[in-house]
């Protein structure tokens, strides 16, 4: 930040350095191999006193002068021009960290350049012996130059404890030094086998020319076997954590990996065709094949070496974008338009946020990325993310894809950012103010209940606060239409009992819900995804949407698994929150013993297109439009190398869990692979800019003015939100993450993340979701009032039978029968009704708190009762008011 910027958006600094650098590196490791080609060339023909082969050798050295020399020499100047203007802070380090080394180097050069002279021009005059002396020292000090400059060259890599004494000597010796130095070597001795091949093709003499081929491929034959073996130690040498970020992190990696392989292959079959006898025009075209082939070969080397610095020019010193790592704390707290030296603005004001933006996309995007231009074209990236996905784009940068610098600088600076590309780049249109979506309540219905007649008491919940499902099945699927309906059935007395048999209870969903199939796909790809052809209408468990529910002996009481409701209206209406009726009857007689209604909550509100664009899939409110579908699956397959959207356009879509473990669906997904929890929320909190509940309201269907409104109980009433029990999305990605850490991909992803509820990872305690949630009494200690400040964080039920959903009280009661689902504790305040999900105790108690609240035991004993036997406390009344 100290230098001016050459905007260079069209074609990108990177890109000219790699036009230059590749092809001077090309020649100056001929011009080392090519000096040992030389020495060792003449020292046989002197011995053996072959006349044709002392010709060769000197004709040769004509050529190697030429292109060595000169082109060498020009290009070597031309590297250090480029990267002077592209990165010029580097350079300055470079310089004065090893300016000693710099001065040896050109020592050596300018004895290359006066041994070769001397060697060409007096090649005739000299005696056999003082020639091959003189190529013998050219052979030296090529040699000699290579291995300053590659000390230089591999420290950027690995600068090992130079970080912290600064010494020369610690930064040339290196961790990577010794087996790079050899590996190049070898490179060397290739690439003067490959470019002997040239002037042997000059040779009239047939027999010659063949034999001469035979001996240019016997040095590049031995070399590759020599580059196959230092490769191995260069690459082992490499940090593990480099090697990772490169190999299996970074995109780029695999077109060039992947190119350097094949040209490896095509060059050692070549070499051992031209072992053959060939005419001399296939020889011609053989030999001109291959050293396009090295070009291809050395080019795929040196961008994997520059690939594998990122995100830093100098490990672990400097970034690509020329910030050093000492620098990042004080440019998050004041700013990096603060401490920039050549930019119009120093700061961020409402006037001049689009210019701001662009400076600050110059100063740290625009060393890798083009505008429009051949490689790693911002316009390109962006394109199709709204504002939103583009400023999380920028906050995530350098986290989880490790191979890109942390966007550094206050959150003004990265909003300015964010707008730059939505508006400056990639001509958005100005960002729309999120709307309330109206919402109409429903007239609600209380079932009747006598409390001095009825013989029966049938309580009745839905497992979780809500269910959302995923209607986007042609392209992936998350969660299937599967509501859970529980029920218990008590027959009321001084001791009520718990009805196991001799009844069936039937649940039937109210008019306009009863056709899901007409607006899902989840049955046409059911085979796809769960493997098995489901019939339209038919839920994963088998039941339809109205039906008779089973009982079960684990729990004590009536159960319809996976019941597939849709929140979509017949009439196009939508309804997050779609009545049920429940009835239980006498199995003998028929007879209705007792009859309510319960909530079945569930919502296609999943707020992906909130960053990866694309628009709702119905009525502009809710659902995954194809367009964000695609997105989504473009993103995983870029960043994971799969072929998602490739398979879902064959139509064959996947279901997430089938690779990613969720025991919501008792999927056990792949091995070695994150559950989709830890994934899902590891992933995005290193995303995500905003904090708290406002984060969760991004994806979950809980926004106040949104279009479902999940979080609907007495929690929220007394002002709680998601944070208090989950924590943030950073501790709660970090209590999944922390359970798989022994996972690299769960390491990556921790990597940058950091507690706010506690001190350090360290502290928190990892869970498994759905099986370890936030446990109740960890706030209601003995069932009492929370402390100011409490939290269940960090206190996880240690298995599947502790879960609220699960828990019943001393008498068998589950907790959810008298108290209502997650998120929707008694009381609560439903948008689509004000008791829409209160019916049960307004039926039984005329009011709508938790059922027996305020000691209302006549629901099920039919008279006052003294001793709480539910639980302790259980005839405190309830403070809060609708």
């Amino acid at each position: 930040m100290n230098y001016p910027v050459w905007e260079l958006y069209g074609i990108g600094g990177g890109t000219l350095i790699a036009l230059i650098a590749i092809l001077h590196v090309f020649i100056s490791h001929l011009a080392v191999g090519g000096g040992i080609f030389i020495w060792l060339t003449d020292r046989r023909a002197s011995k053996t006193g072959d006349a044709k082969l002392l010709e060769y050798v000197k004709s040769h050295t004509w050529f190697f002068l030429l292109l060595t020399m000169v082109f060498g020499g020009i290009s070597g100047v031309g590297i250090w021009f480029i990267i002077a203007l592209v990165n010029p802070a580097a350079t300055s380090t470079l310089i004065h960290a090893f300016v000693f080394g710099w001065a040896i180097e050109w020592v050596f050069f300018i004895g290359e350049v006066v041994a070769l002279l001397v060697y060409h021009y007096y090649f005739d005059h000299l005696e056999p012996r003082v020639r091959t002396a003189i190529a013998f020292l050219y052979a030296l000090f090529a040699w000699l130059s290579l291995a300053v400059i590659n000390g230089i060259l591999s420290f950027m890599l690995t600068p090992g404890t130079w970080l912290t004494t600064g010494g020369f000597w610690d930064g040339i010796l290196n961790p990577t030094y010794l087996s790079s130095t050899v590996f190049r070597t070898f490179i060397a001795t290739m690439m003067a086998g490959l470019f002997g091949y040239i002037t042997a093709l000059r040779r009239r003499d047939a027999a010659f020319r063949i034999r001469l081929m035979r001996y240019c491929s016997r040095w590049l034959l031995v070399s590759a076997a020599g580059i196959l073996l230092s490769g191995w130690w260069y690459f082992k040498s490499v940090p593990a954590e480099i090697r990772a970020t490169t190999f299996l992190v970074n995109p780029d990696t695999a077109a060039f990996l992947t190119a350097f392989m094949a040209a490896s292959a095509g060059l050692v079959i070549l070499a051992a065709l031209l072992m053959l006898r060939f005419s001399l025009n296939l020889q011609r075209a053989t030999v001109t094949l291959m050293v396009l082939i090295g070009l291809v070969w050395i080019g795929g080397f040196e961008y994997m070496r520059e690939i594998a610095r990122k995100p830093f020019v100098i490990h672990d010193y400097m970034y690509s974008n020329s910030i050093k790592v000492t620098d990042t704390d004080m440019l998050d707290t004041d700013g990096i338009l603060k401490h920039a030296k050549w930019v119009s603005t120093h700061e961020v004001t409402p006037d001049n946020q689009l210019n701001a933006g662009k400076e600050i996309f110059t100063l740290q995007c625009a060393g890798c990325h083009t505008i429009g231009g051949i490689r790693n074209n911002i316009a390109g990236l962006i394109e199709g993310y709204p504002e939103t996905g583009i400023r999380a784009l920028i906050e995530g940068a350098g986290k989880a894809n490790a191979y890109m610098p942390i966007a550094r600088g206050t959150d003004e600076e990265k909003d300015a950012l964010a707008a730059y590309l939505a508006y400056g780049i990639g001509n958005l249109a100005s960002a729309e103010k999120v709307q309330e979506v109206s919402i109409i309540p429903h007239d609600v219905t209380i079932p009747p209940f006598n409390a001095s007649t009825s013989e029966y008491v049938l309580l009745a919940w839905n497992d979780l606060g809500m269910h959302c499902t995923s209607d986007c099945d042609k392209w992936f699927t998350i969660l299937p239409p599967a509501n859970t309906i529980e029920a218990q059935l008590l027959k009321r007395g001084a001791t009520p009992v718990l009805i196991s048999d001799g009844v069936a209870i039937s649940y039937s969903v109210e008019p306009q819900h009863q056709h899901p199939e007409k607006h899902s796909d989840f049955w046409k790809y059911s085979e796809q995804t769960f493997g098995k052809q489901i019939s339209p209408g038919i839920g994963l468990a088998g039941k339809e949407i109205s039906g008779t529910m089973d009982f079960d002996e684990e729990t004590s009481g009536y159960i319809a698994r996976f019941v597939p409701v849709s929140p979509y209206r017949d009439d196009g209406g939508y309804n997050p929150y779609p009545q049920f009726t429940l009835e239980a009857r006498d199995d003998s007689t028929g007879k209705l013993l007792a009859a309510t209604t319960v909530a079945a909550p569930v919502s296609t509100e999943m707020g992906c297109r909130n960053c990866h664009g694309g628009g709702w899939r119905v009525n502009d409110k809710v659902g995954l439009s194809d367009e964000t579908a695609i997105a989504i699956l473009t993103a995983h397959d870029r960043l994971n190398g799969t072929g998602l959207l490739a398979d879902a356009r064959a139509g064959q879509p996947k279901l997430c869990q089938s690779c990613h473990a969720d025991p919501a669906i008792g999927s056990e997904g792949a091995a070695g692979v994150m559950s989709f929890a830890a994934a899902m929320h590891g992933w995005h909190a290193n995303y995500m800019p905003k904090k708290g509940a406002d984060a969760c309201m991004m994806c979950h269907p809980s926004n106040p003015i949104g279009s479902t409104r999940c979080q609907r109980g007495v929690h929220t009433a007394a002002g709680l939100t998601c944070v208090n029990c989950h924590g943030g999305l950073t501790d709660h990605a970090l209590s999944l993450l922390k359970a798989e850490q022994a996972k690299p991909a769960a390491q990556r992803l921790m990597k940058n993340l950091k507690p706010l509820l506690v001190e350090s990872i360290d502290q928190i305690n990892p869970r498994t979701p759905w099986l370890n949630e936030p446990e109740c009494v960890s706030c209601h200690v003995d069932y009492q009032k929370p402390a100011d400040g409490a939290t269940s964080y960090n206190h996880w039920n240690s298995e599947m039978a502790d879960l609220y959903r699960m828990q019943t009280d001393l008498a068998g009661i589950r907790c959810e029968a008298c108290h209502s689902s997650t998120h929707a504790i008694y009381f609560t305040n439903n948008p689509y009704g004000k008791n829409l999900s209160n019916t049960q105790p307004m039926q039984y108690m005329g009011r709508p708190y938790a059922i027996g609240e305020g000691h209302a035991c006549v629901v099920c004993h039919g008279k006052s009762m003294q001793d709480p036997i539910h639980h302790e406390n259980m005839d405190r009344q309830a403070r809060l008011r609708q």
